[in-house]
């Protein structure tokens, strides 16, 4: 498992949120065999979720934080699994086509 880097608070919560963003799309992926049910609660609950992106990086922003660190959050987002969380937004690859 790759270690967590030092991350600001807020970078924390950045990273916190938008992988919160993406389960709930990945719950919501329509390529993806699932129940509409579960579909509309995920995509409910996307919305305050991306409130909540957009507030911690808000934050960011009128602190001064003015740059993402690219290289850090993605070894952050490795560090809790980031890649096969972020895969399932995507379209399966197809079958035999």
């Amino acid at each position: 498992m790759t270690q967590l880097p030092a991350l600001t608070q807020a970078e924390s919560e950045v990273i916190d949120r938008y992988l919160e963003v993406v389960d709930l799309l990945g719950r919501v992926n329509p390529a993806v065999p699932g129940d509409t049910y579960r579909s509309l609660r995920a995509a409910q609950a996307i919305v305050g979720r991306a409130a909540e992106l957009r507030d911690a990086l808000t934050l960011m922003h009128q602190r001064g934080e003015t740059e993402l660190h690219a290289a850090t959050l993605a070894r952050a987002l490795r560090a809790l699994d980031g890649e096969r969380r972020t895969a399932r937004v995507t379209v399966p690859p197809g079958h035999g086509s």
